[in-house]
């Protein structure tokens, strides 16, 4: 991720990202020289280094810098800047098509013409250029806030003919590729068309046609399975739309539109008479989610193992034709239309052998030096320049379609002489497009100079330029890293290094830095507390934690963190986190019981939600039977909500126990001892 304030090309000035693609992130910018804002696509880092995307983004610009319609997202500018290669593209404000579907659940069909009308208009313009989109989507279409459609993101377009084929690992959303895409067939203007007609059925259903578990399964849908006709869905759908839908995504590709200016047609048409039977469908014919989808190539060559069968096309030609809408009256026009169409078919039939002979025969062959292997883009093979003067040079290419731009400070050299190219980008032989130029330096035809490379690391970007400059040596920029010990935008190393005796106006490559590396943040949730510090410390970032009370979450684990596990954050950054207390714990005052009877003492517990343990009963001198004496938890203490809490209730005073009569000793006295003792007991009373 490129930070804020970063200027690419010296012009265009990084103000945040909004968006990220298959290859590529989309920042909004603002155009420094031009003071307006833009938007800049940047190859994605594990690209940089692969020939074959960079070759592909780079012929996304050029097949797209062409394009200037109002109903096309404009390309301005592409280049490359310490090795990170962008396109500049006008900034839309608005709505995906997609967004606008899942918003509105279905458009209808006065709007779903007048936003395809302008969609299609758009890609007429692409295809005038030989351009194939191979990626149309509702996410590839954008409804700016004045309600202009505008087509988006040729991510894999290029200029094609059609004659070259797709590409065996990538191709478009499989939601909406055409048959012969997703078999790895001839994908042209029709290609596109079938797509089209997709993206319509879903704005009219809103849904698409066919969905499944997997790539293969929707790919394989495309390829065997009949499209129902939207009107069975949508019973309010004007027939002339139902028609122009199920044209467009026609299986075999010669039975769709043939151009998008016949598709125009009949969608303007379809406005102006909904329900009128105009759409011309050939004899027999079968009535056909927020990124580019990439299949391997064992998903691709499953896919490709299925085609479609003629004989099925009649079959399901002969249902459709059956649902098509019931009319007392036939067109008598139409048995002349289909007679015209034969004889144009054979007038087409027969230019398209004169132009195979002629062909044959070489009257189209192309300039010299021009090259053009089978399902490939045309090329030039640069030719060696060195050595040539500025005239010769331009004779040299004088066939070859492409041009030259001379440097306009010559350069001393020991090898050529005074006026002669010493230097030239691209190099011999390199492969190029058609009308590219080659940028050349001429010999001053001075004896070069030793001079010692200078140290520039450390140094800013433009410091270190004026610099090497100043040493007439010549600055190349390698591609941009991350540095932990060099600020961003200061040189980290120079190839050759510091110090090191060279030639004057040898190329010196210096590699600028892009700043610490960006930490991406861990993902915290239900770690314990030192797990999330350990976690984060890994990480390079920093942690702060804090504690609440929670039902869901377990004691000691991480609630939630206070940025989201995956983004991309500066080192060091402090990621807050919340460690959960478990359930929240409520706490109580014990009251006193003593007094209470026993009811009212399980009474007064319960209130305050405590739970009656075990009661006691003893015997008390002080307090009156029924009462409690005393109780387990002292009045007034505070305990956890739930205690459990046991009381001693009275039974009154112990009861005495009655006391025997003493057992007289053995008379001696004979009778008189009955007497003697109620004497005694009279006495003691």
């Amino acid at each position: 991720m490129i930070k804020e304030g970063v200027i690419l090309g010296k012009r265009y000035e990084i103000l945040g990202r909004i968006g990220s693609g298959g290859m590529a992130d989309v920042y909004k910018g603002r155009d420094l020289k031009l003071n307006r804002y833009v938007a800049i696509k940047v190859l994605k880092s594990d690209y940089r280094s692969d020939e074959v995307f960079i070759k592909k983004f780079l012929s996304e610009a050029q097949a797209a810098a062409g394009l200037m319609h109002p109903n096309v997202v404009n390309v301005y500018d592409v280049g490359q800047d310490r090795g990170l290669y962008y396109m500049v593209m006008e900034l839309v404000e608005g709505i995906t098509l997609k967004d606008y579907i899942e918003k509105k659940g279905r458009i209808s069909p006065k709007e779903t013409i007048s936003i395809s009308i302008q969609m299609v208009t758009g890609l007429q313009a692409a295809h005038n250029q030989h351009i194939i989109h191979r990626d149309i989507k509702p996410q590839n279409i954008i409804i700016s806030k004045d309600g202009k459609v505008k087509v988006t993101d040729f991510g894999i377009a290029r200029a094609t003919t059609s004659t070259q084929t797709i590409s065996t690992s990538v191709m478009g959303s499989v939601h909406y590729t055409s048959p012969e895409q997703a078999r790895g067939g001839v994908v042209d203007q029709k290609s596109d068309i079938y797509s089209i007609g997709i993206t319509m059925y879903e704005m009219v259903t809103g849904h698409v046609p066919f969905d499944g578990d997997s790539t293969v399964t929707v790919a394989l849908k495309h390829l065997q399975e009949e499209i129902i006709a939207p009107g069975e869905e949508v019973s309010d759908l004007p027939y002339s739309l139902e028609c122009i839908i199920m044209k467009c995504t026609q299986k075999n590709p010669a039975l769709r539109y043939h151009d998008c200016a016949s598709l125009l047609t009949d969608l303007k048409r379809s406005l102006v008479d909904p329900d009128g039977d105009f759409v011309v469908l050939g004899m027999g014919v079968s009535s056909d989610t927020d990124r580019t989808v990439v299949m391997s190539t064992e998903e691709l060559e499953r896919v490709q193992q299925h085609g479609y069968d003629d004989d099925d096309d009649e079959d399901d030609d002969d249902r459709y034709q059956d649902r098509r809408r019931k009319k007392q009256n036939v067109n008598p026009d139409t048995r002349r239309i289909m007679k015209v169409l034969m004889i144009v078919a054979g007038v087409v039939v027969a230019l398209l052998i004169l132009f195979l002979v002629a062909n044959a025969a070489g009257f189209f062959s192309g300039p010299s030096g021009l090259t053009q292997n089978e399902g490939e883009e045309e090329t030039v093979k640069v030719p060696d320049l060195r050595g040539m003067t500025e005239e010769e040079a331009r004779k040299a290419i004088e066939d070859l379609e492409l041009g030259l731009d001379v440097a306009g400070e010559r350069q001393p050299s020991n090898q050529y002489a005074e006026g002669e190219i010493m230097n030239q980008n691209p190099a011999p032989d390199d492969e190029v497009a058609p009308f590219s130029t080659i940028e050349v330096v001429i010999s001053s035809g001075e004896e070069a100079k030793m001079v010692q490379v200078p140290n520039v690391v450390g140094r800013s970007e433009s410091d270190a330029e004026n610099t090497l400059r100043a040493a007439n040596l010549t600055v190349v920029y390698g591609e941009a890293a991350f540095s932990n010990e060099i600020a961003e935008g200061d040189v980290i190393s120079s190839n050759p290094s510091a110090g090191t005796e060279v030639e004057e106006g040898t190329e010196v490559t210096i590699i600028v830095s892009l700043g610490e590396e960006p930490a991406t943040v861990p993902n915290l949730v239900n770690k314990s507390a030192s797990a999330a510090e350990s976690a984060l410390s890994d990480a390079g970032l920093n942690g702060s934690s804090s504690e609440e009370y929670s039902d869901d979450v377990p004691e000691g684990r991480v609630i939630r963190q206070s940025i989201d596990a995956g983004t991309e954050v500066d080192p060091g950054t402090t990621v807050e986190y919340v460690v959960s207390l478990g359930p929240e714990t409520t706490y109580v005052t014990v009251p006193g019981l003593g007094g209470y009877t026993e009811n009212q003492a399980i009474r007064r517990l319960e209130e305050k939600g405590l739970s009656v343990g075990t009661i006691d009963y003893a015997y008390s001198d002080t307090v009156g039977a029924g009462y409690v004496i005393s109780q387990t938890a002292s009045p007034g203490s505070s305990v956890e909500e739930g205690t459990t809490v046991g009381f001693t209730v009275s039974q009154g005073p112990e009861p005495q126990q009655p006391q025997q009569p003493e057992t007289p000793d053995e008379d001696t006295n004979g009778g008189d001892s009955e007497e003697v003792s109620e004497g005694s007991e009279g006495q003691t009373e």
